[in-house]
């Protein structure tokens, strides 16, 4: 049966990954794959993240199923991360976490949701986005089409994107990246979310909010900021969260699937289809990495040690992109790239194009991925002349 399965090209930044293995060139830089990176190009484990498994270790009992809606522990801790402590949200009980395997589950999970209980809704994602979100939704029976995000001078084309919006028929999803947008690094100002909750809100569109890197902008509370404006004031929103980049724990997988309802009952309504989609998928989710979250935030000394490093791994983050812009300046080009400053999260839009790119691969061993999206967390003090003698090179 299997003599006619064709063999189909791999993904291309695991190909990165073995290219970039094989290069010998001492220098070489890798900029491709989407995991934080310290100055010595090492994903560490985070030190509150050691202690809280420490911790289970030698406190933990069972090693029994957590149910399909996960460990009530982690959701009591994601709810308020999210949505903040003392949100009206979670005062009128409208908000349902359900654990997932990363925050790609909870994104399975709403596509599911949406494709089984309401037929006939199309989904609407930047262009670009995440890749990942143009396999999930189709592959869940969504019809997907894009509004657009950047302009061909590589600025957020907020105009067009709002134009977009207000032609998208009423009913229909739409994702929106909270921060730290995935691949270009472009986010909203409070006033341009502002604007798109109202064009939301008057369109009776449904917001599908991919948190993914809260933390990694400009703070925990600031990143989800258009979160907590769409879940206050709109009757219906759907948020999927992942712990794998603000607590380091990306093998972990764990994330959460948020669903926002109008009240109490219906979110209980909306809470028992869930409670299916996820059995259908993968039954329970795993139980570690949702421990370790729930340790660190219950524990008020675990939780400042988390904090403390989160606020270094994102100073680090911002701090390089600077120093990128300046390290461009002896070459006049710091201008031309200046939006790396001005983006936040890990990646950025470079505005490099695919044979620029191929060029910093072969001549000078620097690896990203074609559309010029760059992983930043793989720029370090070292590095950075380097890389700015190779971006003038092949400019």
């Amino acid at each position: 049966m299997f003599e006619k399965i064709e063999r189909v090209p791999g993904d291309a930044i695991l190909g990165l990954i073995e290219a970039f293995k094989k290069d010998t060139n001492p220098q070489k830089v890798d900029l491709g794959v989407g995991v934080y990176k310290d100055d010595q190009g090492n994903t560490p484990v985070m030190r509150a993240v050691k202690e809280a498994e420490a911790l289970l270790l030698k406190n933990e009992t069972t090693k029994t199923y957590i149910g399909s809606h996960g460990a009530p522990a982690y959701g009591e801790v994601i709810l308020p991360m999210v949505l903040g402590d003392g949100s009206p949200v979670l005062e009128a009980k409208r908000a349902s976490a359900t654990q997932s395997p990363g925050g790609t589950g909870a994104l399975r999970l709403a596509a599911d949701f949406i494709a089984t209980q309401l037929p006939g809704k199309d989904i609407w994602v930047s262009d670009p986005t995440w890749p990942n979100h143009l396999g999930i939704f189709p592959a869940a029976g969504l019809t997907l089409h894009k509004y657009p995000y950047v302009d061909a001078e590589n600025r957020l084309d907020f105009d067009g994107m709002l134009g977009a919006l207000k032609q998208i028929p009423e009913g229909d999803v739409v994702l929106l990246h909270a921060c730290c947008h995935n691949p270009t690094g472009f986010d909203l100002s409070r006033d341009q979310w502002q604007q798109v909750f109202e064009v939301v809100s008057e369109r009776n569109l449904l917001p599908l909010i991919d948190f993914a890197y809260q933390g990694f902008g400009e703070g925990l509370d600031e990143d989800a900021y258009g979160v907590r404006l769409m879940a206050e004031n709109l009757d219906e929103v759907i948020i999927t969260s992942s712990c794998s980049k603000n607590f380091g724990i990306y093998c972990e997988r764990t994330g959460c699937l948020i669903m926002v309802a109008k009240n109490h009952e219906q979110m209980e309504n909306v809470r028992s289809q869930i409670a299916i989609v996820a059995r259908e998928n993968y039954s329970n989710p795993p139980a570690h990495g949702g421990a370790i979250v729930s340790e660190i935030l219950h524990s008020a000394e675990l939780a400042a040690v988390w904090r403390e490093e989160l606020t270094e791994m994102r100073d680090r983050i911002n701090t390089l992109r600077r120093d990128f812009v300046e390290a461009l300046k002896p070459y006049e080009l710091d201008q031309k790239y200046a939006c790396v400053a001005e983006q936040r999260g890990m990646f950025s839009y470079t505005g490099l194009t695919p044979e620029q790119v191929d060029r910093l691969r072969d001549d000078f061993g620097i690896y990203m991925v074609r559309s010029g999206r760059a992983n930043v967390a793989g720029f370090s003090h070292d590095n950075l002349g380097y890389l700015a003698k190779a971006i003038a090179a092949v400019n």
